[in-house]
């Protein structure tokens, strides 16, 4: 019995070896300043994904013995489904605050509309490149679409294309709608992806068209609204919601995955 608990613990350690491995990167970006993500890495990446998580987007990474520690944001949509995009073969690199913006409000109030943001993430873009010439993407999420399309519009390093999902389309004191951003800027391909049933009122499913019609010079605009979802386990700008796609995860990075790959 002992050696077949010991055979079944190895064939669990060499079926997970078969899984993406996360590391943690950490990135000198400005003097003084670190920037830390998660990194996976699939065998053949297809394409680079960079992943920003709402709310204050302060996750807090550390990394004492093997797999990273998230401190704060563990349910966000786009931490949590961070595997799913990398078994659809991409780079994956989920994003945390720099380490000047680790105070208790997070990147809140205006540090993601900020060249030192932008900064900081062209450095992530950069480390993807060199690890492979393939298309890099910006993701993000509820407060996370105010850092990607900002980075779109002002990055030097070009970024390939942009996904933007539950979007901060009605302004509020925590930062900039994506709404109030000069998108006619942004050229590259754009998924918009909303939730009908969402009930936050900052990311209302009718922001979606609107940002879509701001973008007027991007090759590609495309809006694809889900629908309900498993119910909410809490209110409705947090994560697990209709707001954060709880419960049909898997078919809303499908639907991701597959604009990506086809863009």
């Amino acid at each position: 019995m002992r050696l077949a608990i010991i055979a079944l613990s190895v064939l669990l350690l060499l079926s997970s070896a078969d899984v993406n491995a996360e590391e943690l990167i950490t990135l000198k970006t400005r003097p003084s300043v670190d920037q830390k993500f998660i990194l996976i890495t699939p065998d053949k990446p297809v394409a680079s994904v960079v992943l920003f998580a709402g709310g204050k987007g302060t996750l807090n990474l550390s990394s004492y013995v093997g797999t990273p520690t998230i401190k704060w944001g563990k349910n966000n949509f786009l931490v949590r489904t961070r595997e799913m995009f990398a078994k659809h073969g991409f780079l994956v690199a989920v994003v945390d605050a720099p380490s000047d913006q680790k105070s208790k409000t997070g990147i809140f109030g205006g540090f993601r509309d900020s060249m030192d943001h932008v900064e900081d993430i062209d450095h992530v873009i950069s480390y993807l490149r060199q690890m492979a010439k393939i298309p890099v993407w910006l993701v993000g999420t509820s407060r996370g679409t105010e850092s990607a399309a900002y980075t779109a519009i002002n990055s030097k390093q070009h970024p390939d294309g942009l996904v933007l999902t539950a979007s901060i389309s009605v302004p509020n004191r925590k930062g900039t709608s994506v709404t109030e951003m000069d998108l006619e800027k942004v050229t590259i391909p754009t998924l918009i992806v909303g939730n009908i049933d969402d009930e936050c009122s900052f990311t209302p499913p009718e922001g979606a068209k609107k940002i879509a019609e701001m973008l007027k010079s991007s090759k590609k605009v495309e809006v694809k609204m889900f629908s309900g979802g498993d119910i909410p386990e809490s209110n409705p700008c947090k994560a697990l919601s209709y707001h954060g796609f709880l419960g049909i995860e898997k078919e809303v990075v499908d639907f991701i995955s597959n604009f990506i790959k086809s863009n």
